[in-house]
């Protein structure tokens, strides 16, 4: 058998314990989706400040509580965690469907519901982030992140239609027993999975603070993670919100209206979900960094195509574009993230790659919107466009970076 066959024979199957797992992760997010857009309905009707507070109710625990989510998960069982926050999110998931139902969706039973949510996240994601590490291994990696991503996609075409089907057929209750009924399913897949990559616990133990500093630490000594979560808080911050913020903004400004809208983030969607299919099938780029670098360029000229944009067709398609850029970066950085992390520290630098995701989209969500207000959200969108530029040109001077390959990551 020749190189090249063994080649593709690696790429033909993925672990079936790793099939078995995305199945009940796909689906708890679309359980999670349709939750939390019943969340934000409801908030809604109490005003929009307090639509904000529960926003933030599911941010700030998770934001204050990731790294050391991070160090537990490194810690203890990767396996127990993930059964103890599935089972936490159903017995939420449950009681915020009984009370809602008896006594309808007061300001407090939101508050309450968001903070549970933000403090389990800040445990599971960190252990969620590095499963395909843990039962993938470094060899397929990227097809099984192009996999994941494939059905994460999935899931932001329908999960908001899916909510607003709940929500119109029985209120914030009924989208709360959906999600309950995705997470039995996940604790049934975690209870049949086996982790063969899974190294267990830390072997160097101190207490789960300083754990948590540690991830940090090293993370940013570390000659791929660091120039990797640069261009990980340039994309968070500049191109989150470009479908989240700028969209709605520069559809208004363009009196397309919200269908038009919404045409424009299926767009985005799309492209994301062509690359990560594509990726799924045939793996990722032979130099994965120089793709998540050179991924900004789709990206850039997309946000400045659609700022451009006075017509709504050539928006959708500077959308896929932006799609197309992002797919690149999620299905190329993931993949090498994963692989340069020591077994030891897997869950601690998914926790700080979180972490930076989180607070350069908080920081700058508000600054692009003031901009918007004062300027427009043309000049935001520019001001996107520039940074993401420059962004990939500041990754693309580490030479290590750039040439790494997939065997190379570690």
């Amino acid at each position: 058998m020749t190189a090249l066959d063994d080649r593709v024979q690696t790429r033909a199957k993925l672990p079936k314990d790793y099939l078995i797992w995305l199945s009940g992760a796909l689906t708890s997010q679309l359980g999670d989706a349709a939750m939390f857009f019943a969340l934000g309905w409801a908030a809604t009707a109490h005003g929009g400040g307090a639509a904000g507070l529960v926003l933030t109710a599911v941010t700030l625990p998770r934001t204050l509580l990731l790294l050391v989510g991070g160090a537990v998960a490194d810690r203890f069982s990767a396996r127990r965690i993930l059964i103890v926050g599935d089972s936490a999110m159903l017995v939420m998931a449950v009681l915020v469907a009984v009370a809602t139902f008896s006594m309808g969706s007061p300001l407090w039973l939101l508050l309450a519901a968001g903070v549970v949510i933000g403090t389990i996240d800040a445990f599971y994601l960190p252990v969620s982030g590095s499963m395909p590490r843990r039962l993938v291994g470094t060899v397929g990696l990227d097809r099984a992140v192009g996999l994941n991503q494939s059905g994460t996609q999935l899931i932001s075409l329908v999960g908001g239609s899916l909510g607003g089907a709940l929500v119109t057929l029985g209120g914030l209750g009924a989208a709360a027993l959906f999600d309950g009924l995705t997470f039995v399913f996940a604790v049934v897949v975690v209870l049949l999975i086996r982790l063969r990559f899974d190294v267990g616990q830390s072997p160097e133990q101190t207490n789960i603070l300083r754990e948590a500093v540690q991830g940090v630490s090293f993370s940013l000594r570390h000659p791929v993670l660091r120039p990797a979560l640069l261009l990980t808080g340039v994309v968070a911050g500049f191109a989150i919100p470009v479908t989240s913020l700028l969209v709605p903004l520069i559809a208004r400004e363009n009196a397309w209206g919200a269908q038009a809208a919404g045409f424009v983030l299926g767009g985005q969607a799309l492209g994301a979900l062509g690359i990560a299919l594509m990726v799924a099938r045939w793996g990722a780029l032979r130099r994965p960094g120089r793709a998540a670098a050179l991924s900004v360029v789709p990206m850039a000229l997309g946000v400045a195509s659609l700022a451009a944009a006075h017509q709504a067709f050539l928006a959708v398609a500077a959308a896929v574009l932006f799609g197309i850029g992002l797919g690149v970066f999620v299905t190329h950085l993931g993949p090498l993230m994963l692989g340069a992390s020591p077994e030891t520290h897997l869950s601690r630098v998914q926790a700080v790659i979180t972490l930076v995701q989180s607070l350069a989209l908080v920081l700058t969500m508000n600054l692009l919107g003031q901009l918007a207000d004062i300027r427009s959200a043309f000049t935001a969108a520019m001001v996107c466009a520039a940074v993401l530029a420059a962004g990939g040109l500041m990754t693309l001077m580490s030479p290590h970076f750039l040439s790494l390959t997939p065997t190379e990551e570690r």
